[in-house]
């Protein structure tokens, strides 16, 4: 059963920083795709950043330069540092994880609920002016 834990977030004021973790069990990482959403009040679910298994990142255009998707194999998790923080970037944060790597070969914005079998419970981050 893969179970995915997100952890890191907070309150910081904007310009400031913060390190968001998602930790896996019972799954690995051969052949996958990982993923970073958030979702703001009264807004769509949208894709921030998302890592294949070997490396390759990519980044929301309303984040690029800012936040940076990482991941750690070993430990089993994948970070989002998140940079220059925006009272927009304010939202829930969620990971999620595919087995296939057909996800990180989509584009962001056409990636939804629906593209992937595993999520977090989500982290809240909120950035105040």
């Amino acid at each position: 059963q893969v179970q995915l834990a997100e952890s890191g977030g907070g309150s910081v004021q904007a310009g400031g920083s913060l390190r968001l973790s998602c930790a896996a069990s019972g799954y690995t990482y051969s052949s996958s795709c990982m993923a970073w959403f958030r979702r703001a009040p009264g807004k769509e679910r949208e894709g921030v950043a998302t890592i294949d298994s070997a490396g390759t990142k990519r980044y929301a255009d309303s984040v690029k330069g800012r936040f940076t998707i990482s991941l750690d194999n070993a430990k089993k998790t994948t970070y989002l540092q998140m940079n220059s923080l925006k009272p927009e970037d304010t939202a829930m944060y969620y990971c999620a994880a595919h087995t296939l790597i057909w996800p990180c070969m989509t584009p962001l914005q056409a990636l939804g609920a629906n593209s992937f079998g595993r999520w977090g419970q989500g982290t809240q981050v909120t950035v105040s002016s």
